[in-house]
């Protein structure tokens, strides 16, 4: 099996901390698919705070000789389009073309990504974006992994500037229920996590973040499972910024999510937040 993206290193802690939190925000989620493969989702939001609605419908269809095209129009009036093939051209290799455009301003861009996972122990992955067809971005990665250590590398190259504007490396240990990270970005941050599954119903997680010239930040967190349709999370930041959410699965393809964010420590003041998001699956 071959290793995570250089992008998914890391994970199991961060979803932790980050997923079924929205705070401030009403969200509605729609999937379902039609009798001939044709998937639909459609995704609208909120922002109590602000007002702002936003909203996107997206299609995504099977094509043959393994081709996929995926179509989505969000509410700021952007057209995207992704065609993609996998494990055709060469077996493990999976080629995406990403393409936008934008009607009102008549701006174009477009991306290739390729994802490569021929070896058991080597993940290889390459998106060349170029916002204007004529000056690309070059963003590569790499995964090794053996036995539970995984060493990434991640590089960006703007040819327009003629510099690297990302230069990120990160080094994570897998063993069994206990996940292991620590990433340099940039040179200038640093970020170290945990992740450990307890047992089949208590996850925690921690991260702890250190930026040249900034605060160091610190989470941690827990997700327990209530029984089969439930859970609920809980994390806490070093400013005492408390973060719940719950999340209840109400019939067969629907899930409710309620969250809210506690300011530890203005309890009796304002600020505090609170959060919805349906999802609906068919």
């Amino acid at each position: 099996m071959a290793p995570q993206k250089f992008a998914d290193l890391g994970k199991e802690a961060r979803d932790l901390l980050s997923k079924n939190f929205h705070f401030g925000a009403i969200k509605l989620e729609a999937k379902t698919k039609t009798a001939n493969g044709v998937n639909f989702t459609t995704e609208g939001s909120h922002n109590t705070d602000s007002g702002d609605v936003a909203g996107s419908i997206e299609t995504k269809t099977s094509l043959p000789y393994g081709l996929s095209l995926t179509k989505k129009w969000t509410t700021s009036n952007v057209f995207t389009g992704t065609c993609g093939v996998e494990n055709k051209l060469i077996d493990g290799l999976k080629v995406d073309v990403d393409t936008s455009f934008a009607p009102i301003t008549g701006k174009m861009s477009a991306k290739l990504k390729t994802d490569f996972t021929g070896c058991s122990n080597l993940r290889a992955t390459a998106d060349i974006a170029s916002p204007d067809f004529t000056a690309p971005s070059v963003n590569a990665s790499g995964v090794f992994a053996y036995q539970g250590w995984h060493l990434g590398y991640q590089g960006s190259y703007d040819t327009a500037a003629a510099k690297l504007v990302e230069n990120n490396a990160c080094l994570t240990w897998k063993s069994g229920a206990v996940t292991l990270h620590a990433a340099i970005v940039n040179a200038s941050k640093y970020i170290y996590s945990a992740h450990h599954d307890v047992n089949s119903n208590l996850q925690v997680a921690a991260a702890l973040q250190c930026d040249a010239g900034s605060e160091t930040g610190l989470n941690v967190g827990a997700k327990f499972a209530l029984d089969g349709d439930s859970f609920v999370k809980a994390k806490l930041d070093n400013k005492l910024n408390l973060g719940v959410s719950y999340s209840q699965k109400l019939t067969a393809g629907v899930q409710a999510t309620l969250s809210a964010s506690v300011n530890g420590k203005a309890l009796d003041q304002g600020g505090h937040k609170i959060g919805l998001h349906l999802n609906f699956e068919a």
